[in-house]
């Protein structure tokens, strides 16, 4: 399938990447976009979009975010503080009183958002049709008792912190999570990012297929290892219960939901537009802005048993990290997705990233593919 799109001729060796992912007899597809200084410099486009591989991606294509989806939500809340109608160091519970029980009376907006908390699973099994009751799902997280110590050590909320956050926002904003989220994040910059998509927009869904043939690194072999063999785990419990989590995202009952951790749907000029918002304080003011992506959390993940290091609902550069390095700046920020998508900015080249694909890669941080394109739009750079 030809690659389309634009893209300067600075940058004619990414293009040349980029077309090899989703050319030949490649599964899916996907989407690619570089901003530097508000400028886009790449905006390219190539692949299927269909499980039949007969519908080619378009300009306009959607896809699932995944958890790229919890930068928009965290942009949200921090901009609730920014308006003082929530706080960070004040407990969660002065929003939301439900939240005070079992042990969780002193637990803090800052820790729901750097995943400090202790709260990246519920214990409780749940049915399958749980996955679509907010009602139920924040009933049972303010139920929940903390894994650990609030604050003392750090595991990845996958899935729960859509809902932690989003009733937080849901009580401080006055609207519904995901109308609050795109109004705050989306809407001012124009950007094509749903959360809870309207069934008018699934035609242009891409349609979601696990990559074949691929190693799992040693960092999934690790994971896939622990939701395997212990279900209580925090990390099984994460990621299956409710059960079937992980093989939802075709569905429409997926895509009509709000679920502000993991199905915002967007293209790659969605995931570059918010960072170069960011970048550009269209979104939050310096202070905020510097405070998000201040290390807050760093070392030994208890949910996702790698090393992850996080700024208030971003995570941050580790270089020594192969599978978690932006591979530009040292003070690159953004946030990954399952399956593939990427988004980040690098505040030193003024440039901001964003990413996504169809064709999911077993990855638990970031896809190798993702990473490749980054670097090499590093070296067009110089």
């Amino acid at each position: 399938m030809q690659t389309q799109g634009y893209f300067d001729l600075r940058f004619e060796a990414v293009r040349d990447v980029f077309a090899d992912m989703f050319g030949g007899h490649a599964q899916g597809g996907g989407a690619l976009c570089v901003m530097i200084g508000g400028e886009t410099v790449v905006d390219l486009w190539a692949g299927m979009a269909d499980s039949s591989q007969e519908r080619p991606w378009q300009s306009d294509t959607l896809v699932n975010l995944f958890s790229c989806t919890k930068l928009f939500t965290a942009v949200a809340a921090l901009q609730l503080v920014g308006e003082e109608r929530l706080r960070l160091d004040e407990p969660v519970a002065r929003v939301w009183p439900e939240f005070a029980g079992n042990g969780k009376a002193r637990i803090t907006l800052r820790q729901l958002l750097c995943h400090t908390a202790g709260l990246p699973a519920i214990r409780q099994a749940l049915p399958q049709e749980a996955l679509y009751d907010w009602q139920r799902m924040s009933d049972a997280l303010a139920a929940e008792a903390p894994w650990w110590e609030p604050g003392s050590r750090h595991g990845y909320a996958a899935i729960t912190y859509g809902w932690l956050l989003g009733e937080l926002i849901r009580r401080a904003d006055g609207r519904g999570p995901g109308q609050a989220i795109v109004a705050r994040t989306a809407t001012p910059l124009g950007l094509d990012f749903h959360l809870g998509l309207d069934e008018r927009e699934f035609e242009r869904v891409a349609y979601l297929a696990r990559g074949k043939h691929v190693a799992l690194d040693a960092t999934a072999q690790r994971l896939f290892k622990a939701l395997s063999g212990d279900p209580m785990s925090i990390s099984a419990r994460a990621f299956n219960n409710p059960p079937s989590l992980m093989n939802r995202g075709n569905k429409p009952e997926w895509r009509r939901m709000v679920q502000p951790a993991a199905n915002g749907h967007g293209n790659a000029r969605a995931l570059a537009g918010l960072h170069d918002g960011l970048l550009r304080g269209r979104l939050l003011d310096d202070e905020v802005l510097r405070e998000m992506c201040r290390e807050h959390a760093s070392g030994d993940d208890l949910t996702l048993l790698a090393s992850t290091r996080f700024g208030l609902g971003c995570w941050l550069e580790q270089a020594d990290v192969p599978g978690a390095s932006f591979c530009m700046g040292p003070r690159a920020f953004g946030h990954p997705g399952a399956g593939g998508s990427l988004g980040f900015a690098d505040p030193e080249r003024e440039l901001a990233f964003g990413f996504v694909t169809n064709n999911l890669g077993p990855y638990v941080l970031m896809d190798p593919r993702a990473q490749m394109l980054a670097r090499q739009v590093r070296e067009c750079l110089g």
